[in-house]
């Protein structure tokens, strides 16, 4: 949100308050604003069928690690966990 678009015109809170018609009917021909507190950019007003904005790729995804690459081996118990829950039951009976 820090970059304002060149296209998008500035709007301060005071001026979407005081000016809400004509920023309301500015929108529904199309043109967007960007909300402005303080001078800061704090948010976008676009119409609603303006195309969503695309995600910025900064780096390709790669998968590197992760618990595939710590090579565990399952060791197989000889019995099944439904006899190990029976076992654990017999004791309180």
């Amino acid at each position: 949100m820090g970059i304002i678009e060149p296209q998008m015109e500035s709007l301060s809170q005071r001026e979407l308050r005081n000016e809400s018609g004509r920023v309301f009917r500015a929108v529904s021909e199309g043109h967007s604003f960007v909300l402005t507190n303080g001078g800061v950019p704090v948010g976008k007003i676009v119409p609603m069928d303006a195309p969503a904005p695309g995600l910025t790729i900064a780096r390709p995804a790669r998968r590197e690690g992760g618990w595939s690459a710590l090579a565990i081996e399952r060791k197989t118990g000889g019995q099944s966990v439904v006899g190990i829950v029976d076992d654990l039951r017999e004791d309180r009976v």
